[in-house]
């Protein structure tokens, strides 16, 4: 799914070669830097790093590495995202079960006035609170977001920074296929969203890593219109892939009053299905 050959040809072509001290002329043809430029800057020797993009090398030292995430400007994702591509052979993460302790469940009940979720690196939502449900308007758990957010066009306008949301889920499959390379279910969601989707292949052509952590998220949600949220993803540390995610509104602000109103909404419709099918009082 993801390798260190073809993430060390994606960040070559990003970087600019007077950045590196290198004079560029409207001759060059090549876009970014050369093999023979990143082998000279990093300290190799150009048939060993040929023999890295061609994926023919042996895994390279803690220090190349290094030297390579200098030359080609990483951040420290990407940084991460190498060092752990170049250590895929020789140890692979096992991919996560997707099972969950009764005490995350608890967690979501504790969370009850913020729409709240557990998700894997997949994005599979496993389980998730009433409010989340009430947000997405779709089954949880069964909802993929990375399918909702790609192939489900009835609902694009859902996600009011779309593009922007996209660049994030493909930057969070990238981190998540090469620290699960083996997981075939992983595979087959990136081959699918590659079929359905040609925003997706762009950006996945790019292979740029994104971790994520917190930040900014808003909807459209067709009954109340813009919420804006601040999204925690809050790691679990004895479950790899797995995360907390939370949903929080300023308190007194229109995403709050709105959230109340979803939640009234949500606890009316249960309560008229319960009593739809409730068993009819005996004579």
């Amino acid at each position: 799914m993801d390798d260190l050959a073809s993430f060390l040809r994606t960040r070559r072509s990003r970087v600019d070669p007077e950045s590196v001290g290198i004079f560029a002329d409207r001759r060059r043809r090549v876009e970014g830097l050369r093999r023979e430029e990143v082998a000279h800057l990093s300290g190799v020797s150009v048939d060993y790093y040929v023999r890295l993009e061609q994926g023919r090398a042996t895994e390279p030292s803690e220090q190349v590495l290094d030297a390579l995430a200098r030359v080609l400007e990483l951040d420290d994702t990407e940084r991460e995202h190498l060092h752990r591509l170049a250590r895929q052979r020789r140890r692979r993460a096992k991919t996560p079960n997707g099972k969950l302790r009764p005490e995350l469940l608890g967690l979501l009940d504790y969370a009850a006035g913020a729409p709240s979720l557990i998700m894997n690196h997949r994005l599979d939502v496993l389980a998730g609170n009433r409010l989340a449900q009430v947000l997405y308007g779709v089954p949880i758990p069964g909802l993929n977001t990375a399918r909702h957010l790609f192939l489900a066009e009835a609902d694009r306008g859902f996600y009011a920074d779309w593009d922007a949301c996209t660049s994030d889920v493909v930057g969070h499959l990238r981190l998540a296929a090469g620290t699960f390379p083996d997981d075939p279910r992983l595979a087959s969601l990136i081959g699918e969203l590659s079929i359905g989707s040609a925003r997706f292949r762009r950006l996945w052509s790019r292979a740029d890593v994104r971790a994520r952590t917190h930040g900014r998220k808003t909807y459209r949600h067709p009954l109340v219109g813009l919420l804006e949220f601040h999204q925690e993803n809050l790691a679990l540390p004895d479950q790899p892939g797995l995360e907390l995610i939370v949903l929080t509104a300023i308190p007194d602000s229109s995403t709050a009053d709105s959230l109340r109103l979803l939640d009234s909404l949500a606890a009316e419709s249960a309560d008229t299905a319960s009593s739809t099918h409730a068993e009819p009082l005996r004579p």
